[in-house]
């Protein structure tokens, strides 16, 4: 780099972080070198708040200040663009986002793109698949480009597929820059399978000068202080926490593995007197950002998240991460803590493992893989002719998330194209590639086991977590809990585990009644659409809990469990389902109790509610008849499919339904259309109400 280059890079770096003193971390020089200089491509490898984003901005200001256009950075979180934005204005770098949340700012943007008023534009993966900014901003965007960032880039990589599918179809738009462009990607969690696939996508083959330097720095973190403290129940893990969230410093996360565990948690702590919040991805736009905002300034004592809030959310100050519940691999692990401890010399990390992990990882580990018939279904039902989302969705019998997910794979893999007004077959050969999902299999399998084993080391964790990520410069960290001794509480007072046993010990969740047959329904054989009419209708139901709830959803899930005998319900659970029925609050009390037949559980039906009538002194009616072949009882597929497979499976011929209100009575509610279309059977058959009562919703 000349003098003058160097000069320049350094004044914009001291601009960017307010100190004169300022001078460049290993590493930051050679990535602003390589990038500026030699126009190249690199992939650099640090630890969360080493300084990947100053690397960025400084190039950008040096390149645009020799003539260069603006850079490109794509970025895959909101929460993450907005610091990016924030910290670029700190900078005097002028940053602007395009992205699902700012339509109405589009234009202005392309505006002053177009006189050259931008510095950086950040955009979402998914917006270069977007059609109107694929076909007419992004090929004019990429003849003017600068510099291209791929931000949290192991997202390009088969570990992160399922999370941003979008990602892998940079290696197109890097192909279709001007010659001499310079690239860079970041991430703070790689191990070197990632880093190879990584650098493999961002280079060039047809041109020897286009290989990767990749700068990997140490990812040791002296600031965290790591410890697992295993308890022996949910209950015991909530009452540590509600005895011991004070004691932690400052501010900081609470992780959650999923949506449930986190809403109630939160709810229990601020029923108990701590200041948090819940953070998922069903959380409204509007309140996420009020919730980092509080988090940033320290209003709050704690954010309750689940993985929703993560990559490249900035709070220098995070005074602690803590886990109720491990993620799925070490690198996932390594991701998380990393928010803590950035600007201070100690923040306490601790994780508290649940015995229910393995499950969880498994089932979101299957959830998200693309499966071969699926696929095929899908190219079928298109043609050359755009479909929306909405009418695939009433041709193949899949839910809208993973069709949405399984259409951008499809994308990527060149055998469909996202155009105006919908979804395309391109007509180009495509198979389904089982190596690759099942490399991709066994990595998360291995990766889970390994987090198994981090939970269960006796050496020192954070060179374990180095390790995990291939950090040959791993040592002994000497702060925590196997090096330097247990530092947290192990205590679990006798009050605060009353109080979590009384939380995870609430019973009853609100079964909303479906009011709009499902779009396409009537092409299916199904002879309805529009509003489900009133006198049609299920009343808002109940069931004991959800699959994931973090008190009887343990429970639940072992009566649920894959080969899991069917049986009698246990007697702790009616005593539950009773609980929720005296605590229900209905208008007019049922009259009558009727029976859901099950090809899956029938001994479990039937038992709940001999004894749902026994407790309550009703008569029971009987049970619904199968029709035919009868519903499958079994979960996924669309509404429009949902629906088709239980229509005029279900009749209350034979039963003497009374007038008044009836008890439906089942195992599991998923979709709700079972019990959608068994309430206009028992309402056309007398019922002047039908109140569905479930064990377990999903």
């Amino acid at each position: 780099m000349t003098a003058s280059v160097r000069d320049d890079a350094l004044l914009a770096l001291r601009e960017l972080v307010g100190r004169d003193d300022a001078d460049f971390h290993d590493g930051q020089y050679e990535a602003i070198d390589a990038l500026v200089e030699d126009r190249r491509r690199a992939l650099v490898v640090q630890r969360t708040g080493w300084g990947k984003s100053a690397v960025y901005f400084v190039a950008t200001l040096v390149l645009r200040a020799r003539g260069a256009g603006p850079t490109v950075l794509v970025s895959p979180l909101l929460a993450l663009m907005r610091d990016q934005i924030a910290a670029a204005e700190r900078a005097g770098v002028r940053a602007v986002a395009i992205n699902s949340t700012n339509a109405h700012e589009w234009s202005d943007v392309m505006a002053r793109l177009d006189r050259d008023e931008v510095d950086v534009l950040l955009l979402s993966p998914e917006r270069l698949n977007n059609p109107a900014f694929r076909d007419e901003q992004l090929p004019d965007l990429v003849r003017r480009i600068g510099l291209l960032v791929i931000d949290e880039a192991h997202c390009i990589s088969d570990w992160g597929h399922d999370f941003r599918p979008d990602y892998r179809r940079l290696r197109e738009l890097i192909a279709r820059m001007p010659a001499g462009v310079p690239v860079l990607a970041t991430t703070a969690t790689a191990n070197e399978r990632v880093v190879e696939d990584v650098a493999e996508q961002l280079g060039a083959t047809d041109a020897a000068s286009a290989e990767v330097l990749t700068i990997r720095g140490p990812l040791a973190r002296a600031s965290l202080r790591l410890g697992v403290l295993r308890l022996p129940s949910p209950t015991a893990r909530l009452a540590w926490l509600l005895g011991h969230l004070d004691d932690l410093p400052g501010s900081g996360i609470i992780y959650t593995l999923t949506v449930s565990a986190a809403e109630d948690s939160a709810r229990f702590l601020r029923e108990h007197g701590h200041d948090v919040r819940a953070y998922t991805g069903q959380t409204d736009p509007d309140e996420r950002a009020e919730s980092e905002a509080l988090l940033k300034r320290n209003q709050v004592k704690a954010l309750v998240a689940t993985s929703a809030l993560g990559m490249g959310f900035d709070k220098p100050d995070l005074g602690f991460v803590l886990h109720l519940g491990a993620p799925s691999s070490p690198v996932a692990y390594y991701q998380q803590v990393g928010r803590a401890g950035r600007a201070t010399d100690n923040a306490d990390v601790l994780l508290l493992p649940g015995i229910e992990d393995p499950d969880i990882w498994h089932y979101f580990a299957t959830a998200s893989m693309p499966d071969q018939d699926r696929a095929e279904r899908v190219i079928a039902a298109l043609s050359a002719t755009p479909t929306s989302t909405q009418a695939l969705e009433a041709r193949v019998d899949i839910r809208r998330s993973p069709l949405e997910l399984l259409l951008k794979v499809l994308d990527v893999d060149g055998a469909v194209r996202r155009e105006r007004g919908g979804w395309v077959a391109t007509g180009e050969p495509w198979s389904y590639d089982a190596d690759r999902y099942g490399r991709i299999a066994a990595a998360r399998a291995a990766e889970a086991a390994h987090m198994l084993d981090y939970e269960s080391t006796t050496a020192c964790r954070m060179a374990f977590l180095q390790r995990a990520l291939d950090d040959d410069t791993a040592a002994p960290c000497g702060r925590c809990d196997n090096c330097a001794g247990v530092w947290y509480p192990l205590g679990v007072g006798e009050r605060a585990t009353a109080a979590a046993s009384a939380s995870l010990d609430r019973v009853g969740v609100v079964i909303e009644p479906r009011a709009q047959w499902p779009t396409g329904a009537d092409r299916l054989g199904v002879p309805v659409k529009g509003r489900i009419p009133v006198d049609e209708r299920p009343e808002a139901g109940r069931a004991l809990a959800r699959l994931t709830d973090l008190g009887w959803g343990g429970p639940l899930r072992e009566l649920f469990a894959v080969g899991a005998p069917d049986a009698a319900v246990p007697e702790a659970v009616l005593a539950a389902c009773t609980r929720v029925l005296a605590e229900w609050g209905w208008e007019q009390r049922p009259v009558a109790v009727v029976a859901m037949p099950s090809r899956v559980r029938p001994l479990l039906v039937r038992s709940l509610a001999r004894g749902i009538a026994r407790i309550g002194r009703l008569p029971l009616v009987g049970e619904l008849a199968l029709v035919e072949s009868g519903p499958t009882g079994q979960p996924g597929g669309n509404s429009a499919y949902r629906l088709a497979g239980v229509w005029g499976r279900l009749s209350a011929a034979a039963l003497d339904i009374p007038s008044g209100p009836v008890l439906l009575v089942d195992d599991l509610v998923d979709s709700r259309w079972t019990v959608t279309v068994a309430a206009r059977e028992l309402r056309r058959a007398g019922a002047a109400a039908v109140l569905p009562f479930v064990l377990a919703a999903r």
